[in-house]
């Protein structure tokens, strides 16, 4: 193809987009009005509390916006949507009985962080990939046509970088950490991303997820992002590690648009931690729920539990 033709044909692309940003931009200001927030809260209301005020939002569904490659754009502020009867920051809230597949040696690692490992974001050790995805807790995504960067409120965040789909590095080339190493390609309008190099709970000081559940220097996990619409954000990830899960397992996930102009604030977990040392090892009972803890009702036993109580 002359290089005359090449311009041509990107200027006839670029042409196209500035149309179609224009469209959108039209639409979202026609249905703007549709979006308020939620009530103020009360005045001597703090910015954590702040952060999980949702913008309600009762038009119709609005196109995504788009990157100057075409691409969704998945920036934005994003707000978790709890799922009733599901539990919150497990990552077996898709399998049965609410339980991770297990191996024998999966069983023990788990074990030996409910014994040993207090919860490393209570002090404050990064919650890394794929705990994150499950939290309660809203995040922001700064998203360009080369660069994806997830910001967590512990002040924590990990990037990606956007190309063509490549394999991951070899694993002696890799330093395990807490969000590992990852590669990122896009499949249609699915970013997807690829992470390896986690540490492993049965000596290091990492969690799955809130419950405990344990990752290995095997875990391999795969992220599908999507945004169907203006308004929402959906995930499809599937997680691998034959050491320590007997299958593959997957889990879903949804956020919900938290408005313009809002980010992740300022959160030092450092300063004034004034119970870090008192701070004992494990998600404490898992209930047959899900959930981790006993509740707001419940009473708390006058004795930690032992082992069995984790139903091992």
């Amino acid at each position: 193809m002359s290089t005359l033709m090449k311009s041509k044909t990107f200027a006839r692309r670029a042409l196209l987009l500035a149309l179609l940003s224009v469209c959108v931009d039209h639409v979202w200001a026609q249905s703007r009005s549709a979006a308020t927030r939620a009530p103020e809260q009360a005045e001597n209301a703090d910015a954590e509390t702040e952060m999980f005020r949702p913008l309600i939002y009762n038009g119709p569904p609005l196109p995504a916006p788009r990157l100057l490659d075409g691409k969704p754009d998945l920036s934005g502020f994003w707000q978790g949507v709890r799922e009733k009867g599901v539990p919150g920051g497990n990552h077996g809230k898709d399998q049965p009985g609410f339980i991770l597949p297990l191996t024998e040696k999966g069983k023990r690692a788990m074990i030996y962080a409910q014994n040993h490992t207090p919860d490393p974001e209570a002090v404050c050790i990064n919650g890394g990939i794929p705990r994150h995805n499950s939290s309660g807790l809203p995040f922001e995504i700064l998203h360009t046509t080369d660069r994806f960067a997830t910001l967590y409120h512990y002040t924590t965040h990990r990037s990606a970088t956007v190309a063509e789909q490549r394999p991951l590095p070899p694993k002696d080339a890799i330093s395990k950490t807490y969000f590992g190493t990852n590669v990122a390609y896009w499949e249609s309008d699915t970013l997807v991303i690829e992470t390896t190099g986690l540490r492993d709970s049965s000596f290091e000081k990492i969690w799955l997820d809130e419950n405990g559940n344990p990752t290995s220097d095997q875990t391999r996990v795969i992220e599908r992002w999507s945004r169907p619409d203006y308004h929402h954000l959906q995930l499809e990830e599937t997680v691998i590690d034959p050491k320590y899960y007997r299958v593959p397992f997957k889990f879903t996930r949804k956020w919900n648009y938290g408005g313009d102009g809002r980010g992740v604030g300022e959160y030092s977990c450092n300063e004034n931690n004034v119970e870090r040392e008192h701070i004992g090892p494990g998600a404490g009972v898992i209930g047959p729920n899900g959930n981790r803890g006993f509740g707001y009702d419940a009473p708390l036993p006058k004795t930690p539990p032992s082992p069995d109580a984790y139903g091992f």
